[in-house]
């Protein structure tokens, strides 16, 4: 079968997956639906896989399979495809999201065993893969945009899986609704393109595809800031930065395998891809690059602090996850988009493993989230301790794991940027990622055990299954970064070669508009920095090693100064959820329940349209209602009156 047909398969095997747990249900066995789900997955891998080799034995200007199924919608000079893409880039995205998604899969056999709603589980989880992959191999902007709304539904589907319970219920909805507020930024961007760009395109060319807008960009030059400015809004959402990352913390009420498929491998690095494969139209506006990298580095900073304090492992982790973002989003505003894409894959490594390894212990405690009555697991859980720490070594940036060399790239290009306050920004949010996760790491795995005594006897290891998938992102959290290995270290930047072609405009247009301004590459610089980076992030590591295990003392001394003032507004996340709340949800609240329904529903259509016109229909039917009375008597003289008028009339008119 030729690459070209394989695209279509790589998107249309997991739909199937999910059509065919969907239809059927619980009418499929528990191990039938497992196997469907992630042998559709599985195959999804392996012919990205197969894509993904036809690619490296092309020249490297040449590097893109297209697979066209047809033309969507062509109304005038209007024109859309239904296709799909390869090339570099997408195909690091594909090998990511089938790759990691299958470990996932399989991980979730075990985690997911015991609940009734496997069978729907697993057909959410297989559309989920399809709308991510319709998204990342989408031949053009409108093909990423249906399979941007297809990941935000699924995530909705997911994150309220267990919608028995309310506080999950609300969970997915807010998930949804402020993703909608992004999204509606998005869709104003794309009007934007097709307004400026249409009128310049000959017939049949397809105004959205991604060929067609890197040719035409600089027709969009006019228009740049708006736009990418307004697609960075749909970025925000998606890639939960400021100010719309507020939902990603509460979807962690999910199920534990759908925060490393969704929330750290997938979905969530939705914006960082889509402001990477726009690289062209981004270098047009300088003024949209600082806005990305700033609120990138912000974000980093912001998370990191909250991380600090929280006491359920998966909101740490979370947290953690927007902080990571806003590296991914700091990378592109420098226009090291590379870096940014690099970071992408690492992050997916280390963040599924974390969570993953958060699912196992939450398995083996019962359900138990607050790292506050857990500790010595380190030895009840010997493979889940392993590999959890070898994610913290990473995710800190130790050298020579996967995450020092996208995180020290990612610094180095601020740095190199000429921009020191984004560098120390970035920086210092690295030195807290060490800290809070070694923080994760004592409060769980070390000291004694804090749980009662009944769920102290059910604590045990996990299945195969799920510890399986734990030491392959263990492997790959180790050996994943080095693919990047840079040149100043004596490697040969493989990764930024292999992207190198798909970027290599953006990083043309970074020069030439001045986006962004560089200092003279310095390797002795490059190499000091490395080094200090390394240095901060044990420094970050053995800080907070001593606080949470030798030095208990000292952290509820942290807790207690300033009268806690500090810590309370840390524990509560700055407080931004019950400002929104009070900006936003009471007024909207008010309004639509005072407004909207007791004036316009309740008063206007009810009250005027529905009311009234049935109103006016029992009247009419009231009076018609006198002339039917039954009476023989009365209907004959009503007949005789209307003979007589009858005759009358006739009489006149002649």
């Amino acid at each position: 079968m030729q690459s070209e047909i394989l695209l279509r398969w790589i998107v249309l095997v997991p739909l199937l997956g999910a059509v065919v747990n969907g239809l059927l249900n619980r009418r499929l066995a528990k191990r039938v639906s497992g196997f469907i789900a992630c042998a559709a997955i599985g195959v999804s891998f392996g012919l990205s896989v197969v894509v993904f080799l036809r690619l490296t034995g092309m020249d490297a200007e040449a590097r893109v399979v297209n697979d066209i199924l047809g033309t969507w919608l062509q109304i005038g000079g209007f024109h859309v495809d239904i296709g799909f893409a390869m090339d570099p880039l997408s195909a690091v995205m594909a090998l990511v999201v089938t790759g990691v998604g299958f470990l996932i899969h399989i991980y979730s056999l075990g985690y997911m065993a015991h609940d009734d709603g496997f069978q729907r589980y697993f057909a959410y989880l297989n559309l989920f893969v399809f709308a991510m992959m319709t998204l990342v191999l989408g031949e053009n902007l409108v093909m990423l945009f249906v399979g941007w709304e297809g990941v935000g539904l699924c995530s909705y589907l997911l994150i309220g899986f267990w919608f028995n319970d309310q506080a999950n219920a609300s969970a997915g909805k807010k998930a949804f609704i402020v993703n909608r507020i992004g999204d509606f930024g998005f869709l104003i961007g794309l009007f934007l393109i097709g307004a400026n760009l249409l009128p310049h395109l000959a017939p049949g060319e397809g105004v959205f595809s991604f060929a067609i807008l890197q040719h035409h960009a600089h027709l969009l030059a006019p228009a740049a800031t708006g736009i990418c400015l307004l697609l960075f809004l749909g970025a925000t959402g998606k890639s939960a930065q400021i100010p719309l990352y507020i939902w990603l913390p509460d979807a962690m009420a999910g199920p534990t395998p759908v925060s490393a498929l969704i929330h750290a491998a997938t979905m969530v690095t939705a914006g960082v891809y889509m402001i990477a494969r726009l690289n062209f139209l981004f270098v047009l506006s300088p003024t949209a690059m600082a806005v990305v990298a700033a609120v990138g580095a912000v974000t980093a900073i912001f998370a990191a602090t909250i991380a600090l304090t929280q006491n359920d492992i998966k909101k740490v982790l979370a947290y953690s996850t927007v902080s990571q973002l806003g590296y991914m989003m700091l990378a592109c505003g420098v226009g090291a988009f590379t870096v940014g894409i690099f970071h992408l894959m690492t992050h997916a490594f280390f963040k599924a493993l974390l969570f993953l390894g958060s699912g196992s212990v939450i398995h083996a405690m019962s359900n138990e989230q607050d790292m506050r009555v857990m500790g010595g697991l380190r030895s009840k859980l010997p493979v889940t301790y392993a590999t959890f720490m070898t994610a913290t070594l990473a995710i800190a940036g130790v050298f020579p794991l996967a995450g020092f060399f996208s995180k020290d790239e990612i610094l180095w290009k601020a740095w190199e940027s000429g921009n020191t306050v984004l560098w120390a920004i970035g920086f210092l949010a690295a030195g807290l990622t060490a800290f809070y996760m070694m923080r994760l790491v004592v409060l769980t795995f070390f000291g004694e055990n804090r749980a009662s005594s009944e769920v102290r006897s059910h604590i045990h290891e996990s299945p195969a299954t799920m510890t399986g998938p734990l030491v392959i992102l263990a492997v790959l959290s180790v050996v994943g970064g080095w693919i990047g290995w840079p040149h100043f270290m004596g490697g040969g930047a493989w990764f930024e070669n292999w992207l190198a072609p798909v970027f290599a405009v953006g990083e043309h247009g970074v020069a030439a508009h001045g986006a962004v301004a560089h200092h003279a590459a310095d390797s002795t610089m490059e190499w000091t920095l490395a080094v200090v980076s390394v240095l901060w992030a044990v420094l970050g590591l053995i800080l907070g090693w001593f606080v949470y295990y030798r030095r208990a003392a000292i952290a509820d001394s942290f807790r207690k100064a300033g009268g806690g003032f500090v810590y309370r507004v840390l524990l509560n996340k700055y407080y931004v959820d019950e400002a929104y709340d009070a900006a936003f949800i009471r007024p909207g609240y008010r309004f639509s329940r005072q407004v909207l329904w007791k004036s316009v529903d309740a008063g206007l259509i009810d009250g005027l349209l529905v009311n009234g016109s049935a109103l006016v229909v029992y009247l009419l039917g009231s009076v018609l209602r006198l002339f039917q009375n039954g009476m023989i008597r009365f209907y004959a003289w009503t007949f005789t009156i209307g003979v007589a008028v009858f005759v009358l009339y006739l009489s006149f008119s002649s």
